[in-house]
């Protein structure tokens, strides 16, 4: 068989409806396997021969894509282990698109690391393996890697590469046959109570792979010599502002992030925080190394593209999914207060993300009478999400801008 040959973890939304897909499209693979936990899931697959629909939205509608002439492989099961087993050893490009990376190491013989350190370099001679680490975490790669360093020999490493990801594409999960009608969508396979829904953006940035002479098989990602400064620009931006406008919208009563295209004020002030006080300190922070993302036409581009797909009314993305799980959100270092200490560093009063804040907390249900039976101030709150050696002298500040868009929202003021 010519060809390279793709191994992918997990059968969620970024795997079908990113990495298998491009995998496809790219016409460089001869053969596709996916490893997968989820025995229900396993068993619906192999019941369709392994022939799913996505829904991929667009500008104008939503397409359908059918992907097929994949196996999935249950590694909680010896047999599929086995086979599992051969296909990492013949891999050539690997992607692991779970829900974070504290799973690479979980499920103990079955977990990725255990898998890839057991079965990657049986093959003689031992060829480069790329891994794509699609996470939504900085350090992602470098968690894989010394994941699996605990259960390969070294020279194992020697021959794995693998890449930091990028991910801005937006997707989801639909769980409910009543949605998956109402929305019009085609289920993942015929009959199931799942839809994976995605946006059709594609441009996916990855770390730059330091092999000579060596063509990726996914050949459209593009690569970055230092992808630190994109990852802040998806976090302190594209994550930053899709929160923030998910929390105001909650206030408003909302159902969906299409909603707020009727909502000329709500936009507005995404697009003030967007450029003024995600862009600004980033531009000033990563403006010298001469990317294009980091000037303020770029970035306003950047900024006016994300809002526009962020709305589109054919992702029906749920305020509900946006706003879920805001203590991890309101984490001291995560979307909102990392964009606001960003912007502080640089000088920017985040006003409009010490909204957001506000919002979250709200979300979370932990403003009004709850607070106030508790006793419990905005700087208690938070300090209870915040890890104990979180907060350094910025906290204060954030808190204050905090407690002063709260009065801003008791009295009716924009947000």
């Amino acid at each position: 068989m010519t060809g390279k040959r793709y191994i992918g973890f997990g059968m969620g939304a970024i795997q079908a409806g990113l990495m298998l897909l491009e995998a496809q499209e790219s016409g460089n693979f001869a053969a596709y396997c996916i490893g997968e936990t989820n025995a229900e899931l396993v068993h619906l697959l192999r019941a369709h021969d392994c022939r799913v629909t996505v829904n991929i939205a667009g500008k104008r509608g939503i397409r359908k894509r059918v992907i097929e002439g994949f196996t999935v492989e249950n590694p909680l099961v010896q047999e599929d282990r086995c086979r599992l087993g051969r296909a990492i050893a013949d891999a050539d490009e690997l992607a692991t698109a779970i829900p974070g990376v504290n799973f690479y190491s979980s499920g103990g013989s079955a977990s990725i690391a255990a898998l890839i350190g057991e079965f990657t370099g049986k093959n003689e001679p031992q060829k480069p393996q790329i891994i794509y680490a699609c996470e939504n975490h900085n350090y992602a790669a470098q968690l894989l890697k010394e994941e699996i360093g605990k259960q390969a020999p070294g020279h194992i490493l020697e021959s794995i590469y693998i890449l930091n990801t990028v991910i801005g594409k937006m997707s989801g999960t639909i769980n409910t046959r009543e949605e998956i009608e109402k929305l019009g969508l085609a289920p993942l396979v015929p009959g199931a109570d799942r839809a994976i829904l995605v946006e059709e953006f594609n441009k996916i940035l990855v770390s730059r792979l330091h092999l000579p002479g060596y063509k990726r098989g996914i050949d459209i990602f593009a690569e970055k010599d230092d992808l630190l400064p994109f990852e802040e620009a998806k976090l302190y931006g594209h994550n930053a502002i899709h929160s923030l406008l998910g929390y105001l919208a909650y206030l408003r009563g909302y159902d969906t992030m299409s909603d707020i295209r009727n909502d000329s004020e709500l936009l507005e002030l995404g697009r003030s925080a967007f450029f003024e006080e995600s862009g600004r300190p980033l531009i000033k922070k990563y403006g010298s190394m001469g990317d294009p993302l980091f000037t303020e036409s770029g970035y306003q581009k950047y900024a006016e593209d994300l809002i526009e797909r962020m709305t589109n009314p054919y992702l029906h993305d749920k305020i509900e999914r946006v706003c879920r799980d805001p203590a991890r959100k309101l984490g001291y270092a995560d979307r909102i207060f990392g964009t606001m200490r960003n912007a502080l560093s640089a000088g920017v009063i985040p006003r409009i993300m010490a909204l957001g804040a506000a919002a979250a907390i709200r979300y979370a249900g932990q403003m009004g009478r709850e607070r106030a039976e508790q006793g419990l101030s905005i700087g208690d709150i938070l300090r209870n999400i915040w890890r104990p050696d979180d907060p350094d002298e910025q906290a204060d500040e954030c808190v204050r801008l905090v407690e002063e868009a709260e009065a801003r929202i008791e009295a009716g003021e924009p947000g």
